[in-house]
């Protein structure tokens, strides 16, 4: 299999009945005739270390990607080196979908912890599209929820302040950990650094540093040694300007 960076194929597949996504009551069920249609899609999965952009800015991709366990994240390089992360890929997310559809990839994305990734090849999305309706829609919200995503991002990097983006990016990456399943007891083991805060909310590492100390000294959150725990809800959505919103079951592939 053709995969760009230096993934590697399992060896093994997860059989889509027995996925552990599916146990997320965050994540839509699909019926009997999408579950065995997904499962005869699914190719192969591709198991991606930490630090390897397995999709690249520039290229096209013969395949498209549904996150099965990990993180990566989506950014744009500039030629002088500067990056800005313009989200993250939790599992359950799907990747790849730009560089399947259109001429070549806009972005990158690399993998920030050990990945696995579920894959699908291109050729296949026409026959979704013309044989499950239902599927096709769902392709179509997840496309639109990265457009949503991306418009949060550029409005926090434009319009909100230090603090209030912050807050914001903390606030949002908790509620998606939270839909699947990777909170416990209240708290997560954030995978990444404060320069990949600073990547995404447009700062320098110094002011990320900063704002890190004044939204801890507000008693809204609680960050030591990347185990991340909000001690103080209603503080922290009031300064992200996010009063919460109603989770509804969502779909993946």
């Amino acid at each position: 299999m053709a995969i760009m960076g230096n993934g590697r194929s399992n060896g093994q597949s997860t059989p889509c009945l027995q996925c552990p996504l599916r146990r997320c009551t965050a994540l839509r069920e699909f019926t009997a005739e999408e579950l065995s249609f997904v499962q005869e899609m699914k190719s192969d999965e591709l198991r991606v270390d930490p630090g390897i952009s397995f999709l690249r800015e520039g290229t096209s991709s013969e395949y498209l990607y549904t996150v099965l366990s990990g993180w990566a994240f989506r950014y744009k390089m500039l030629p002088d080196g500067r990056r800005q992360i313009l989200n993250f890929a939790l599992p359950a997310d799907m990747v790849g979908l730009q560089g399947s559809l259109m001429r070549e990839m806009e972005h990158s994305v690399e993998a920030l912890t050990p990945i696995t990734l579920c894959v699908f090849p291109r050729a296949k999305l026409y026959e979704l599209y013309s044989k499950l309706p239902s599927l096709a829609f769902d392709i179509t919200w997840l496309a639109a929820r990265e457009e949503q995503l991306i418009d949060e991002n550029l409005l926090s990097v434009g319009r909100r302040t230090a603090l209030e983006r912050t807050a914001y990016l903390l606030l949002h990456l908790f509620e998606r950990a939270k839909e699947v399943g990777l909170i416990k007891n209240g708290s997560i083991q954030f995978p990444f650094t404060q320069q990949h805060l600073a990547d995404t909310l447009g700062m320098s590492l110094v002011h990320t540093n900063k704002t890190l100390k004044r939204l801890s000294a507000s008693n809204a959150i609680r960050w030591k040694e990347r185990l991340f725990e909000i001690t103080d809800r209603a503080v922290l959505e009031r300064i992200a300007g996010d009063n919460g919103r109603q989770h509804r079951a969502r779909p993946f592939i």
